[in-house]
């Protein structure tokens, strides 16, 4: 995490691997959202070193979770950071260069401005490996597109780059070039504003929806751990490891 003139920022930096992430990045993503909640700074901008925001949880991760206590930690540390980001007294501001996707795509969504460019990228992707989405997606696309196109959208596989993101629902701000640049303009045209207001507002509405939020997020884990036993995750995730298309059977 650093810091500027009011700013804090925390990029998720694993580009060798698109910013997949392991159980150690995502408790590192909770520390830091921690020090965030803590210091005096009003903005806080998420965004991911290299080519991608983040292409969402490590696959190699999922295969080595095979008993419960480690798959338990894994879920309760996604729904207390994604708590913890959701109820911050801050304003978010997610920028996401190149792909936002999965659980990627669920912390980006968990902000208060997305900022994106034409090269962005934003796809679920969840049902390629025969799970549904984690951190909240379901929560947070419905907010954001209403559950019909929601759902919709979770079962399609399409990854939409920026434009048709901001058409769909999920991108507040488009810029042109550099998005890390675009969402620090942004912050500072939020500087000149009355943030204290800005934030009031947002936590009334959250703490008014947080209940919503862990229901989902327990039904999440729920779902998550049921699909895991199902023959068409574990052919999800052969497909997506040989890298070729999964041959899903229903059961």
């Amino acid at each position: 995490m650093t810091r500027e003139d009011g700013v804090s920022i925390i990029s998720f930096n694993r580009p060798e691997s698109y910013n997949a992430m392991d159980i150690d990045t995502l408790k590192q993503y909770l520390e830091k959202l921690k020090a965030v909640e803590a210091n005096d700074d009003k903005i806080l901008i998420v965004t991911g070193e290299g080519k991608a925001f983040s292409a969402g949880g490590d696959i190699r991760m999922m295969q080595q979770i095979n008993d419960l206590s480690r798959f338990d930690e894994l879920m309760d540390v996604i729904s207390e950071m994604t708590e913890k980001q959701y109820l911050l007294p801050k304003i978010v501001i997610s920028a996401v260069n190149g792909s936002a996707a999965g659980l990627g795509l669920s912390v980006a969504l968990n902000a208060d401005y997305i900022v994106a460019n034409e090269e962005s990228r934003f796809g679920m992707l969840f049902a390629g490996i025969g799970l549904v989405p984690d951190g909240g997606g379901h929560f947070f696309l419905e907010q954001r597109l209403g559950a019909h196109k929601a759902k919709q959208f979770i079962w399609s596989l399409k990854q939409v780059n920026g434009k048709e993101a901001e058409a769909y629902g999920f991108v507040d701000v488009m810029v042109e070039g550099d998005v890390f640049n675009g969402a620090k303009q942004l912050a500072n045209q939020l500087k000149k504003a009355p943030l204290l207001a800005f934030i009031a507002t947002k936590l009334l509405y959250h703490e008014k929806n947080i209940a919503d939020l862990r229901e989902v997020l327990q039904r999440e884990k729920e779902s998550q751990l049921k699909m895991r036993q199902t023959e068409d995750h574990k052919e999800g995730v052969r497909a997506f490891l040989e890298k070729r298309k999964a041959n899903f059977k229903g059961r």
